[in-house]
C-alpha cells in the first residue's frame, strides 16, 4: 500500500475514540522495579509522572548522595516538584547547575541573572505557552531540562501540565511505530519567536539558529527509552514525506500529548519549583488567570543532540 493510502486510513480521527486501559510504564521496557528513597519523602502525583519532593532545602548544596537520589527520582518521575522553597535567583541557578551547564534563551526576557528567563504575565502581557511543546527543540542540541520557580501566583488558574512522551510512544499502534521509527523532522523557531522580528533580525537569528533535523522517535540518552519527539510549537515537517502526508502524520502525533492518562497537572503556590526532563516530556502552561499576575523565572540546562 502506498504511503498516502496508509496515512489516510491509519490517522483518521476515529483512532482517537478507542477506549480502554492505557499502557502506563514509568520505566523503559515495562520494568516496574522500584527502590525506596531514603534522603527525602517522595509523593507521586499520578501513576506515570510527576512527584512532590519533601525534606529537601534547595537553598543549600545538595551533596553527592542527595544529588544521586534526586537524579534517580528525576529519571523515574520526569518532573519533580518542590514547595515552600524561599530561595534567591542565585540559589536557583546553583541548583540548576547541579544537572549540567546552563544555556540562555535568545528570544525571551532576561531575569535578574544572565542565566534566568523571566515570565511576567499580566493584563498587558498574556501567556503564550498554552500549546503542548518541549523547550527549544529548534536548537541542534535541545535543552536537557529546566528549573522553574514561581514567585507570584494568581488566586485561581495558572497551572502547568506535563505529558510523558515515552508513554505517548508506547501506546501508538505497532504499525505506526514501524512507520515512524527512523523518520526525522525539521524543527524551526520562525513561526513562533520569529513572527514579530524585523526581517534583518530574523535573517540573522535564522543564521545563528538554523532549522534543526531531529529523529521523530528519540532515544533517551540516560534511560534508553524511546520517546515521541515532535511538538506542535516547533516541528514543521517530516523529512521525505509529501507536504499533505507530513501534515497529517504530524497532527496525529501531536495529539498524543493531549491524552489525559499521559499527563500530570501541577497547581502552583508561591515559592514552588519544578524540575523537568525536557528529553522525556512536553508541557503546557494554562492561560486562564488574566487579568491576574503570574511571575516565574526559569533556568534551562543545556542538552545534547537527539539520536
Amino acid at each position: 500500500m502506498n504511503q498516502t493510502g496508509y496515512l489516510s486510513r491509519s490517522y483518521a480521527p476515529v483512532r482517537e475514540l478507542k477506549a480502554g486501559a492505557r499502557q502506563l510504564n514509568r520505566f523503559p521496557n515495562g520494568n516496574q522495579e522500584e527502590h525506596p528513597y531514603t534522603l527525602f519523602t517522595l509523593k507521586p502525583l499520578g501513576p506515570l509522572l510527576g512527584a512532590e519532593i519533601e525534606g529537601v532545602d534547595l537553598g543549600t548544596p545538595l551533596g553527592s548522595d542527595l544529588k544521586a537520589e534526586l537524579h534517580r527520582a528525576f529519571l523515574e518521575w520526569k518532573v519533580l516538584f518542590f514547595r515552600n522553597q524561599q530561595i534567591t535567583s542565585e540559589q536557583q541557578v546553583a541548583f540548576a547547575k547541579e544537572w549540567g551547564a546552563l544555556e540562555r534563551h535568545p528570544f525571551l526576557p532576561q531575569g535578574s541573572a544572565e542565566e534566568i528567563t523571566r515570565f511576567e504575565k499580566n493584563a498587558n502581557m498574556t501567556g503564550n505557552e498554552n500549546v503542548w511543546h518541549a523547550d527549544v527543540t529548534w536548537r541542534l542540541e535541545p535543552a536537557l531540562g529546566s528549573v522553574l520557580r514561581l514567585s507570584e501566583v494568581p488566586p485561581l488558574g495558572g497551572d502547568t501540565l506535563w505529558a510523558d512522551m515515552g508513554a505517548a510512544y508506547d501506546n501508538l499502534p505497532d504499525e505506526v511505530k514501524e512507520h515512524i521509527d527512523g523518520l526525522t523532522a525539521i524543527h524551526d523557531f520562525t513561526s513562533t519567536f520569529g513572527r514579530h522580528l524585523p526581517p534583518d533580525v530574523l535573517e540573522a537569528k535564522q543564521t545563528e539558529f538554523p532549522a534543526a533535523e531531529h529523529p521523530v522517535v528519540r532515544t533517551h540518552p540516560e534511560t534508553g527509552r524511546k520517546t515521541l519527539f515532535v511538538n506542535a510549537a516547533f516541528t514543521v515537517r517530516i523529512v521525505g514525506l509529501a507536504e499533505e502526508e507530513s501534515e497529517k502524520l504530524l497532527n496525529y502525533l501531536f495529539r498524543q500529548a493531549h491524552i489525559p492518562e499521559f499527563q500530570v497537572r501541577f497547581h502552583w503556590e508561591a515559592n514552588s519549583i519544578a524540575l523537568w526532563d525536557n528529553r522525556a516530556t512536553q508541557h503546557y502552561a494554562a492561560s486562564d488567570y488574566f487579568p491576574n499576575r503570574r511571575i516565574a523565572e526559569r533556568v534551562s540546562i543545556a542538552g545534547d543532540r537527539p539520536f
